[in-house]
């Protein structure tokens, strides 16, 4: 930056003309692209002295301008000192509030004040601002007041403006709202397309979020920002030969060397551990120039995620060691993730007090949530309660759930179980149908189906639901999708022929269902050895057994926990087919080869 000098305020007065002294200063205001703030109160301080109101207005923009970049304090005064603000102004302290860390709800109060003033509107780089903060703040009230006051303005069509629409709705979780500004925009950008792109994959709709891709490589180019959406979609849906293809197409279409680029790299290597291809994540991550504490998180998560416990602890040496990093929470949250899936109870302890004794890092639910889980699968069930009771935050219904689980498992007795679907209740209400589900299969373990039907009653009477089973499937890079039970894909009879092939040869192998996990199956009225045959996860495979070439693994991605009669058949279809199978469900991934799985039938 060019130093600015100015004469000092001390300094005796100038004989030049007012005209001069405009001249001179809209030359350092216009001419350089950042001043420090000491050098800008110089220059007010000229102002001050040698322009009066109202020639001096645009100076002060300027000033407002580079202060609003740096001060926000000095940029409130110089406003309040401007006795007739322009909209440029208004703008200008407005996007510093949006911009700023914790004053972005006065971001809406300036606008507010903006609206009251009797020649002053609002314009077309108000909005964006205000729809920015109100975005951050999650104030769905006040950008709706926005949105009607653009629409009053005759700014409906601004395509910066509806683009920020789509973000703000997004952002409050409206996404019904984000894709009607979308598809009632006259005119679209790119960013357009990768603002509701980005909106439908944070809002957890991968698949929508990649079908408008496609849509949009019709009309324009994707650059990097529609990659990175694409690329997190794919995380999300398991879609490895889509994330493949934008990989490749990074690679082949940026301008830079994509190995410096650490959050594209980072990107990768979640989405290649999410979609099964752990392989893949180790060679982005091995291959980057330099790497930050997230990429070494992000190998750390990808590694406990498929319980490659001992790399987990290799790569966190690393981290430390080599690296120099220090870990954060996101860091423990893989290690003890990486404990919970082994059930190495004493490292769980160890690792847990190291990061609050060493590295002073405050626990959260999810820290809390795999030590107490890892404790109670591990049947020390009283210690988890202690570990519950004297947690500083409240447990959530996923902590009781999982304290639940495990006295299924362990057979602790109907009496706890009941007392903790009561606290799972008080936590997240009687409309939760995990605890129901789980309920009911701590009484089918225990053959008291007379209580299991009672509790289906009970989920009836009050309108609660199961979650349906939802797995995916992709093929020829094409996500195939079904629920429990389903009918709909066009090859369902050659689907259901697989099933009973299958079935006939896992019989011939002495597979016997496990009916207790069958009972809440989709409201199912069949018998229970029946239902199972239907999970999900299992037309998903049969799909895979006809449709796979020979020697590509068949990968199955699941919202819901693969339950024991279907990880029992996965591995002994693994083995009578010779396929790979990997099977990504709600909590980890299960690699099935000749009859074994990677989790060591502990998950």
């Amino acid at each position: 930056m060019t130093a600015v000098l100015v004469n000092s305020p001390n300094a005796p007065p100038s004989t030049t003309t007012p005209n001069h002294h405009y001249h001179r200063l809209f030359q350092k205001l216009t001419q350089c692209t950042t001043i420090s703030i000491p050098h800008l109160k110089q220059i007010h301080a000229q102002i001050l002295r040698t322009i009066p109101p109202p020639n001096n207005l645009f100076l002060y923009s300027r000033l407002l301008h580079f202060s609003s970049l740096q001060d926000l304090t000095y940029t409130l005064k110089l406003f309040n000192q401007t006795p007739s603000p322009n909209t440029f102004m208004y703008n200008t302290l407005i996007r510093a509030y949006a911009h700023s860390k914790d004053h972005k709800e006065q971001a809406f109060t300036l606008f507010q004040e903006l609206l009251e003033q009797e020649n002053l509107f609002p314009d077309n780089h108000t909005f964006p601002f205000v729809l920015k903060a109100c975005a951050y703040l999650f104030a769905i009230f006040e950008g709706r007041q926005a949105h009607a006051q653009l629409l009053k303005n005759g700014l409906g069509s601004d395509v910066y403006i509806n683009n920020s629409l789509i973000h703000f709705y997004a952002s409050c979780g409206s996404l019904e709202y984000s894709r009607k500004v979308f598809d009632e925009m006259p005119e679209r950008s790119v960013v357009s397309w990768n603002a509701i792109i980005d909106a439908l994959v944070q809002m957890g709709d991968f698949h929508e979020g990649l079908n408008m891709f496609v849509e949009m490589k019709k009309w324009f180019v994707p650059d990097g920002y529609t990659v990175q959406s694409v690329i997190d979609a794919c995380a999300g849906l398991g879609a490895l030969s889509m994330g493949m293809w934008a990989h490749a197409y990074v690679l082949r279409k940026c301008e830079f060397d994509a190995n410096f680029d650490v959050l594209l790299n980072n990107s990768l290597v979640e989405m290649y551990s999410k979609c099964g291809s752990l392989r893949m994540a180790v060679q982005v991550f091995e291959s980057m120039i330099s790497r930050d504490a997230n990429s070494w998180n992000a190998m750390i998560l990808g590694f406990a995620m498929h319980g490659e416990v001992d790399r987990v602890f290799e790569y966190f040496s690393r981290m430390i060691d080599e690296e120099k990093l220090v870990p954060n929470s996101i860091t423990f949250v893989g290690i003890l993730s990486a404990c919970n899936h082994r059930g190495l109870v004493d490292k769980g302890r160890k690792y847990f007090e190291t990061m609050v004794n060493k590295y002073h890092i405050k626990p959260v639910l999810q820290h809390y949530g795999c030590l107490i889980d890892l404790l109670a699968r591990n049947g020390q069930i009283d210690e988890a309660l202690d570990i519950v009771s004297n947690m500083p935050i409240k447990p959530d219904a996923v902590i009781w759930r999982s304290i639940l689980d495990a006295c299924r498992k362990n057979n602790m007795g109907l009496e706890l179980s009941k007392e903790l679907a009561r606290q799972i209740m008080e936590s997240e209400g009687d409309s939760c149908s995990g605890v129901y589900v789980l309920l009911s299969r701590v009484y089918a373990s225990a053959n008291r189906w007379n209580e299991v039907g009672f509790i289906r009653k009970l989920m009836t009477d009050k309108g609660v639901t199961k979650e349906p089973g939802c797995s995916t499937i992709e093929i020829n890079g094409v996500v195939h999708e079904f629920f429990a039970g389903d009918t709909s894909h066009p090859q369902t009879k050659e689907i259901y022929q697989q099933l009973d092939d299958v079935e006939e040869r896992l019989k011939f192998v002495g597979h016997v269902p496990d009916s207790s996990q069958a009972p809440m199956v989709d409201d199912l009225d069949d018998e229970k050895g029946n239902s199972l045959r239907l999970h999900s996860e299992r037309l998903a495979i049969a799909f895979g057994l006809l449709n796979s070439k020979p020697g590509i693994p068949i990968r199955i991605f699941k919202n819901l926990r693969v339950c024991n009669d279907c990880h029992n058949v996965t591995k002994s279809i693994s083995r009578v087919f010779n396929v790979d199978i990997i099977v990504r469900d709600r909590i980890r991934f299960h690699h099935f080869r000749n009859g074994s799985c990677s989790c060591k039938d502990y998950w």
